[in-house]
């Protein structure tokens, strides 16, 4: 039964538990708000109108561009990770597909209803052509607050730790790694990054066997 529903099982947990958070957060806490601090480890609520890791460009109609990328590359992985398990691929890599998947979905549901299901959230203001935040704490199914993929996406993991006083090029006691992140975010990274691993392994065996032994 496992072996045959665990590609299901694995996209509904990650799903579930990035969800969960987003809702905990943004129903309880306000934008901006520290929610707990652990010293590297802190959660701080923040929004993000583009991409992974707080990374954004344009306005709303790169939104919109970023928006049908995002659900065309989940059908498309969705689509790879049929094929793989149909041609009898290793477990290992449909796990690792199947986070990424999860992951990419995870964020869309964001962009494409938290404007719907929300009554506030970061929204475009044309009069300044910025993206403008809100005060308060947002409440579910009482009004959207903007249309269908012009919701932001939620984040709130932020690892917080600094470059040493004696770091070059003036980075000293600055922040290493700034940007604050979500699950979602944090399965697709690290799947990808055990995915470009597997293959640089998979290369380098290859060339090593394929290089003619010296006499």
């Amino acid at each position: 039964m496992f072996n045959k529903y665990y590609p299901f099982l694995i996209v509904f947990s990650v799903l579930f538990l990035d969800q969960s958070l987003k809702f905990w957060v943004k129903s309880n806490y306000s934008l901006g708000e520290n929610i707990f601090n652990y010293g590297v480890l802190r959660f701080d609520f923040v929004e993000n109108p583009g991409m992974a890791f707080g990374l954004s460009f344009g306005g709303l109609t790169s939104k919109y561009i970023l928006g049908v990328f995002r659900v065309f590359a989940v059908l498309f992985i969705g689509k790879y990770i049929y094929l793989l398990i149909k041609g009898g691929a290793h477990k290992g890599l449909v796990v690792i597909m199947c986070l990424i998947f999860s992951g990419a979905l995870g964020n869309i549901v964001d962009n494409l209803f938290y404007g719907l299901i929300f009554n506030s959230g970061t929204s475009w203001n044309s009069d300044v052509d910025y993206w403008v935040g809100y005060s308060g704490v947002s409440a579910v199914f009482e009004g959207g607050y903007c249309g269908v993929l012009e919701g932001c996406v939620v984040d709130m993991i932020h690892v917080e730790f600094f470059w040493p006083s004696w770091a070059p090029f003036g980075l000293e006691n600055t922040e290493i790694f700034p940007p604050v992140f979500n699950v979602a975010d944090t399965f697709i990274s690290s799947s990808v990054f055990i995915l470009v691993i597997f293959y640089l392994l998979i290369i380098i065996i290859t060339n090593a066997h394929s290089c003619p032994m010296e006499k």
